[in-house]
């Protein structure tokens, strides 16, 4: 009898649905958007049930107007999805610099587009501050959600390598940021350590904590100007923060002054299945300790029936099963919300998956 019992109740839980979680989805500006294709596009996510849409205007404040507007008439709740240290076209002085002395708009890692500035340059800060508050000026935006608020990945997740031609068990020169003369003598006078002569500067934990710090810093400067104008900060974040942040990319989120995060827990860039995005959302939502909510960020595939044929990891994604797992994991772990990658690749049988998952 004790066993009938347990089973039924375990099947029950499996059937389970989540009443009034909120649903966001992240999508961005392109060449076919214009009030028309944005009311009709946000529109379709309403009636999907979404919440709010993450949407990338860059700092463009007219194209977020523009977001904005459709958004709000939707009914959409609206996060202006701002990637900050990634800038092209900046005084040369602004960009990082790696442990090989070379400047991340010379030789960007891994991709043309990692042109990376250097958060501790105080004409960066005041930049990136000016053009974030800019943003929350604009009517209609609810959040400024930060993105690749960050140094770059020291070390890419492990479903990335192969697409790279890397191995990656250590942190390498070429990936290694900031070394321009104002970190290392900023971090000199703080510790006495020069960590130009230091052979291995991975196993200087200070160093690390130097520049995780000055993310955290410079996330809450950010904070108080988007709050001086009336709105709320959120941020795109790597799973974790220890467990991956913290030292791929230098983010000590739970640190920062948030109103809510994002974990990044896309699976298969990492090479695990669905049920990892319920441990790295439990030590997320552990990490956050109630101070600002975790909204469990996951990665669809679009082409997901053809999923084991695509070579590309960034083609890769949950499937509409995988993806009712995923949300399930995320939500018993604590997650207050989740947020799908991307509004274009969602299909019919996704939304199918989410509506069986969650009672909306």
């Amino acid at each position: 009898m004790k066993r009938f019992l347990l089973s039924f109740v375990l099947l029950l839980a499996a059937h389970t649905t989540f009443a009034a979680v909120p649903v966001y989805v992240w999508q961005g500006w392109d060449d076919t958007a214009h009030p028309a294709r944005l009311a009709a596009d946000f529109a379709a996510l309403k009636a999907h049930g979404v919440t709010g849409v993450c949407f990338n205007a860059g700092f463009d404040t007219v194209k977020t107007a523009a977001a904005a507007r459709a958004a709000h008439a939707a009914g959409l709740e609206y996060h202006a999805w701002t990637p900050c240290m990634l800038q092209g076209g900046k005084p040369a002085k602004w960009y990082a610099v790696n442990r090989l002395g070379v400047r991340a708009d010379i030789a960007p890692p891994y991709v043309s587009y990692y042109t990376a500035l250097d958060p501790h340059n105080p004409e960066v800060r005041a930049w990136l501050v000016e053009q974030c508050a800019a943003v929350a000026r604009v009517p209609g935006v609810d959040f400024v959600q930060l993105d690749y608020i960050r140094f770059p990945d020291v070390i890419l997740a492990r479903g990335l390598w192969q697409k790279y031609g890397l191995v990656m068990h250590e942190e390498y020169p070429a990936a290694d940021y900031c070394y321009c003369d104002d970190c290392v003598a900023d971090f000199r006078a703080q510790t006495g350590i020069d960590i130009r002569a230091v052979p291995d500067p991975a196993k200087v934990p200070a160093w690390a904590r130097f520049r995780q710090r000055v993310i955290t810093t410079l996330v809450g400067e950010i904070a108080a100007a988007v709050r001086a104008e009336g709105k709320r900060v959120s941020a795109d974040v790597f799973p974790g923060p220890d467990s991956h942040a913290a030292w791929m990319v230098r983010q000590q989120w739970d640190a920062w002054d948030l109103d809510a995060v994002f974990p990044m827990n896309y699976n298969d860039f990492y090479l695990q299945p669905p049920a990892w995005v319920g441990t790295v959302t439990r030590e997320a939502v552990r990490a956050a300790d109630r101070r600002f909510p975790v909204i469990s960020g996951l990665f669809v595939c679009k082409d997901w029936r053809n999923k084991r044929h695509i070579s590309d990891p960034e083609g890769w994604g949950l499937s509409p099963e995988e993806l009712n797992s995923a949300v399930r994991r995320s939500l018993r772990a604590g997650a207050q919300g989740i947020c799908l990658f991307s509004a274009s690749s969602i299909t019919e049988e996704h939304w199918q998956a989410l509506a069986e998952t969650i009672d909306r």
